[in-house]
């Protein structure tokens, strides 16, 4: 089958498409056919070897972690999905390439397109997984979301948004009116945040969330009072000032996929796809991601 692989840390352009080995299903797994598959940070962030020493891999390596798609396999001890039905979820072994095993899953919601479908998993799961390590969020409740119009971010507000919370978000000037559309109060980040949100919200903020690691952690301390309440998944150094730094080794809070599901099925959640790569130019969806200022989800579909 072909995929997306790279076989030596480096730029993007060291991703490259190849003809690799079918993959299978073990207990408790489907295979699919594979209809779309997100870009993440950690995706580049890996392929660049940044996190070699943290997360080490066994080359080549298929890219992606993210993907919807059919189910053509299913694996012993997978009841209620059936080969014809249409999922996303997490990828076992990469997950831009013509097949894909799925561990952790979800039914596609018709209201979704496959390639909106494909932008959930990360980001849901890392938005429900923060708001637990921070003691959990609901109504009543004043969120701040740093870099709020990413593609975990956008999915985070809308998920504060509908437990009841009140959320600012960042976000550049351009991105305000659509972190509007999603329910969230704007502001842009940077030096004078502080002030900029004690503006919107005098007595500072319950929780905050930084997905944009531009150093506006100790900004965000202040705001809520108590590194206990700032959780990061952007910026490693701020385990220091006590934050609460989280990454995927923190276990996976796989009932964001079916919480996402009846939420899009709903119309109360969105994704917003910012734009689709053929696998062959996964290397521009690559540059893309790393660039920053993303509105939303960057995709790649097989062809």
């Amino acid at each position: 089958m072909n995929a997306v692989v790279f076989e030596q840390y480096g730029d993007p352009d060291v991703l490259h498409v190849a003809d690799v080995e079918e993959p299978h299903p073990a207990a408790g797994q489907v295979r699919i056919a594979v209809r779309a598959a997100g870009v993440n940070p950690i995706d580049w962030k890996a392929r660049s070897g940044a996190m070699r020493e943290m997360m080490p891999l066994s080359l080549p390596v298929i890219d992606g972690r993210e993907a919807s798609g059919v189910v053509d396999e299913v694996g012993p001890g997978v009841a209620g999905v059936a080969s014809g039905d249409e999922v996303f979820g997490f990828a076992v072994g990469g997950a831009a390439a013509e097949y894909a095993v799925l561990d952790d899953f979800a039914r596609k919601p018709e209201a979704l397109s496959f390639e909106e479908a494909a932008g959930l998993p990360v980001g849901v799961e890392t938005s429900v997984r923060v708001f637990t390590i921070l003691g959990g969020l609901g109504e009543g409740q004043t969120i701040l979301i740093n870099g709020a119009a990413g593609g975990v971010g956008a999915l985070a507000v809308q998920l504060a948004v509908a437990r009841g919370a009140r959320v600012i978000g960042t976000a550049s000037e351009a991105n305000h009116e659509f972190l509007r559309s999603l329910g969230a109060e704007p502001t842009t980040y940077g030096p004078g945040l502080e002030e900029r949100v004690r503006a919107l919200a005098s007595d500072g903020v319950d929780l905050a969330f930084d997905t944009a690691g531009r150093g506006d952690v100790p900004q965000l301390i202040a705001l809520t009072g108590d590194p206990a309440r700032v959780a990061t998944i952007a910026d490693f150094g701020a385990a220091a000032l006590g934050v609460k730094v989280t990454g995927g080794s923190d276990g996976r809070a796989a009932e964001a996929l079916d919480e996402a599901a009846e939420l899009a099925a709903s119309g109360r959640l969105h994704v917003t796809v910012a734009e689709t790569f053929p696998f062959a130019r996964a290397a521009a969806a690559h540059r893309a991601s790393e660039g920053g200022h993303v509105r939303g989800k960057l995709v790649l579909v097989p062809g």
